[in-house]
């Protein structure tokens, strides 16, 4: 689990866990203080709202109409950008 400092906002990492004889197990290793204390969440769905869900679909079909059209941009150049708009703060 990683924490990260953008500011004056904490932004953590979400572990994946799944259940295994009633025990939660988690496959990833956590650098956490020992007796740490860690919130679950269940994850069954989305919690979207029928506008929102028909916002996401419209968007994906934007995607999809521009990646036809050829107004795309490579995976290298995208991924430059996200990097240019993360926090520096690592």
């Amino acid at each position: 689990m990683g924490v990260v400092w953008c500011g004056n906002v904490r932004v953590v990492h979400a572990l994946k866990a799944r259940v295994e004889n009633g025990r939660y197990v988690i496959d990833e290793p956590a650098q956490l203080p020992e007796g740490a204390e860690v919130q679950l969440q269940i994850v069954d769905g989305d919690d979207l709202e029928p506008a929102e869900r028909a916002q996401l679909r419209a968007a994906i079909e934007e995607g999809m109409d521009d990646s036809e059209a050829d107004r795309v941009i490579s995976a290298e150049e995208s991924l430059t950008e996200l990097r240019a708009l993360r926090c520096r703060s690592k």
